[in-house]
């Protein structure tokens, strides 16, 4: 057992020491923190530090004699790697939203036994498919007590970095203007206060930017909206007098972090609290008192900052342009390197980020580069290490994802590359994975349409040749935000009212294939939703269609020919016209000439 297998499992043993002291028989881990975020602040990775397991999504559960991850494929041979010699097993689900684990925790204890998991990262809405299955199955549910805590004792305190303020013209509507739309959707629910814990809608209804989060330009805080006032709870020192005072010209005052769940148990006798299931836990909902009412429905944030406006959109564009030149950039290096210097997956995270740093507006990546070559490409969510990465030489596709913060927008891009000679099996599945983005980006629909019932659409060309990919096909951008939102999502998932498809929604567009210990194909775009003129004068409602936002030659030297029809050439050929205009002005030299060759007319 090598030393960081040996960790993990004293760290497990730690953790059922506390669990005997509790009389617990099951600990549930999620990758969560007090906001329900998806990328955490250091002390909030509990998931990670006590399982090993470095993928961004997951769930541990913890028995006194079982240990398990749960995770979708995006993860499953990261997981299998990493979890090896830890005691700890690898249960494969089908995504990241199923329920498996809680069959898993009912068919490990015993009924009269506890599970427990700390209800201040617990969301509500788990919270409650929790109870109903606890109680169901004869089992005890605790939610008020954090044995991570107890075992963790060098856990990394709140994060210290300083807020900011997203300043015009880059934040195109003010302040006041959003608190007062928040406010009218409040009361036209009967709302008399709105909690927020979402750091996103914090930081999109006040303007303010933040760098507690690795990649999303987000603060740790909560917000309690009245129809007066707006108290933010934010740790102590982060935003300075100047801003303070802006904030409380705008009616914001601040508390400290701590005071947020007193604050809740604080309201007064009558008040009616807006609280979105799906992004407060269980800690702050029970922090509510008796004699207050809580509606649950979606903040009205997340549905009004999915929505960008025309000057959003127009920002997202030139925020688009100057990606796509630091691309031409630094793919102009990288075909002209090859063969003369020694590129590893490393050496294009390091390259790729030095362009995209000079372009006017970079604040920042928007997550972690994926370059992946062959086999490691075939890892939705690889990251190569300076322990592990591969070299840049033979024959194969390679595989960049990659994305910036601009503080006019957000990017994420997705292409492959064709090293040396590519074999007919690799252009195959290329062909089909472009397909899929080009059957969906050509997509029209009436306004309103459940982005579920689109993500069939990116499937069929694989489907036709009996393949698939795990992971969803698109999901939600925001703007010099999260580069993961929503309510919108193209995948799997069972819809609801929430994931309607409305005018300025951005959303990506990114089938896969993908074979373990081979090769993998991810092609994506960000797209705008637009409105679809019609020749019908508006019988079946308003149509929309996607403007393609991304703008980066899409290789052509993978693609097999025999199965694009003309309607797919005639596409990309338009696509890549539109590449080459919009970007000529903005490169010179190589990257001018990579340009030109790359989209060239097929």
């Amino acid at each position: 057992m090598d030393s960081r297998t040996s960790t993990i499992t004293l760290r497990i043993e730690k953790l059922r020491d506390a669990m005997k002291s509790q009389g617990v028989h099951a600990v549930l881990v999620p990758s969560s923190d007090p906001h329900l975020s998806e990328y955490l602040p250091e002390r909030w990775q509990s998931r990670q530090w006590l399982s090993g397991f470095t993928g961004s999504m997951g769930t541990l559960v913890v028995t006194l004699d079982r240990a398990a991850i749960f995770a979708d494929t995006r993860y499953w041979t990261q997981a299998e790697a990493e979890l090896a010699g830890t005691g700890i097993t690898l249960e494969k689900i089908s995504s990241a939203m199923s329920p498996q684990f809680i069959d898993w925790i009912i068919a490990q204890i015993k009924p009269g036994q506890t599970l427990a998991v700390d209800g201040q990262v617990l969301s509500l809405a788990l919270a409650h498919t929790l109870r109903a299955a606890m109680a169901k199955a004869g089992l005890q549910l605790r939610t008020d007590v954090d044995l991570i805590d107890a075992v963790w004792t060098e856990r990394a305190s709140l994060p210290l970095a300083p807020i900011y303020e997203h300043l015009a013209p880059h934040a195109t509507s003010s302040r006041a203007d959003k608190l007062a739309q928040v406010r009218a959707a409040m009361a036209a629910l009967g709302q008399s206060h709105h909690f927020i814990s979402s750091v996103d809608d914090v930081a999109w209804l006040l303007n303010l930017r933040g760098a507690d989060v690795d990649y999303n330009p987000v603060f740790m805080a909560h917000a309690l909206l009245s129809e007066q006032d707006l108290t933010l709870f934010v740790g102590a020192g982060k935003i300075d007098a100047a801003l303070q005072a802006r904030l409380a010209a705008d009616g914001v005052r601040l508390a400290a972090y701590a005071d947020a769940a007193p604050a809740l148990a604080a309201l007064p006798a009558g008040a009616r609290v807006l609280m979105d299931p799906k992004r407060v836990t269980l800690g702050l909902r029970e922090a509510v008192p008796a004699h207050a009412s809580v509606r649950e429905a979606i903040n009205p944030s997340t549905l009004a900052k999915s929505r960008k406006s025309a000057a959003d959109a127009a920002f997202v564009r030139e925020a688009m342009a100057q990606d796509g030149a630091a691309m031409c950039e630094f793919y102009a290096w990288f075909e002209q390197a090859q063969g003369k210097e020694r590129i590893t997956e490393i050496t294009i995270d390091e390259q790729l980020t030095a362009a995209r740093a000079k372009r006017p507006g970079f604040v920042g990546l928007s997550f972690p580069t994926i370059a992946g070559f062959n086999a490691n490409g075939a890892m939705p969510h690889y990251r190569a290490t300076a322990e592990s990465h591969a070299v840049i030489e033979g024959n194969g596709l390679l595989l960049i994802d990659s994305g910036a913060q601009y503080l006019g927008g957000t990017t994420d891009i997705t292409r492959v590359w064709p090293i040396g000679e590519v074999s007919a099996a690799q252009k195959r599945d290329y062909t089909l994975v472009l397909k899929g983005t080009l059957n969906l980006s050509r997509a029209v629909f009436p306004q309103g349409t459940l982005s579920p019932m689109l993500d069939a659409l990116a499937r069929a060309p694989l489907w036709a040749h009996g393949l698939d990919y795990g992971h969803g096909t698109g999901h939600g951008v925001g703007y010099f935000m999260n580069v993961h939102e929503g309510p919108q999502s193209i995948s799997k998932a069972i819809p609801d009212a929430n994931m309607a498809m409305e005018p300025g929604m951005i959303t990506s567009i990114e089938p896969g294939h993908y074979r373990p210990g081979l090769w993998g194909v991810r092609i994506e775009n960000l797209v705008l939703n637009v409105a679809k003129p019609t020749n019908e004068n508006g019988a079946f409602g308003q149509m929309l269609a996607f403007e393609t936002l991304t703008l980066c030659p899409i290789d052509t030297r993978c693609i097999d020919m025999s199965l694009m029809s003309a309607e797919d050439c005639a596409w990309l050929n338009s696509y890549h016209a539109e590449v080459r205009a919009r970007l000529q002005p903005l490169v010179s030299g190589a990257a001018l000439a990579w340009l030109m060759a790359r989209t060239e007319a097929i």
